[in-house]
């Protein structure tokens, strides 16, 4: 699964390497994006469009926004027929622009935290999803949610998920409305890259109030570091 992630890229940064048209709203610094935050995405409507939506999509037909909750991941094996993610993976498809990611590595009886990115520093998209769910007294929630398929053989020491990866020159596709989704199926695979790379960091990452530059700072492997679980 994918359960953290960091925004954290300047606006220029994120404009220049999306080719964003508009920013609707400003830009997210997170270094611990938490589920049931709120998270840049990126949209196509005719141009490129950065906007802040709620990490854990909420059905348009759900009758309890609480849905969102379990909800923050699509796997990429069943998102073009499982009712809650067929619609929008047809036709309201986003770009997730993060500067990396975090997993958990089970070591004898602990989770040790590690935070993956490219080599490069520059941010990179992960394939979501988004939604517009309609509250009983008439206002608009709009979530979104990251697709995972199974770990790059790199990543696999890590997890046996990850979030899909979409390449710079798969991005205009997958932003197309127009798009085949057998032809987009094929981009929900693992992103076996050597421009990803992974450091072990403090379990300080595991609580979300917790958010700093220190959260990505390198720690020995495999240490127990004096954060709780």
């Amino acid at each position: 699964m994918c359960g953290r992630f960091i925004q954290k890229a300047e606006r220029k940064i994120i404009g220049e390497e999306f080719y964003i048209a508009l920013f609707i709203n400003d830009i997210i610094t997170s270094y611990n994006v938490a589920p049931g935050q709120n998270a840049g995405i990126i949209i196509n409507r005719g141009d490129n469009v950065y906007v802040q939506h709620r990490w854990g999509l909420v059905p348009s037909w759900a009758k309890d926004q609480k849905i969102g909750n379990r909800m923050i991941n699509a796997r990429a094996e069943t998102v073009a027929q499982k009712p809650s993610f067929k619609s929008a993976f047809k036709s309201r498809r986003c770009l997730v622009p993060v500067d990396g990611f975090y997993e958990w590595k089970r070591t004898d009886g602990y989770k040790l935290p590690y935070y993956i990115h490219q080599r490069s520093e520059r941010p990179f998209s992960l394939a979501g999803l988004w939604e517009t769910w309609k509250s009983p007294e008439g206002s608009d929630l709009r979530t979104f949610t990251i697709i995972t398929t199974d770990a790059s053989s790199a990543l696999r020491k890590l997890h046996d998920r990850m979030p899909v990866v979409i390449p710079p020159e798969k991005r205009p596709m997958w932003l197309d409305s127009a798009a085949d989704t057998q032809d987009l199926e094929t981009l929900l695979v693992p992103y076996d890259s050597a421009e990803l790379q992974f450091h072990q960091v403090s379990r300080m990452v595991n609580s979300p109030n917790n958010n700093s530059p220190q959260c990505i700072i390198p720690v020995e492997s495999d240490s127990k570091d004096m954060f709780p679980r």
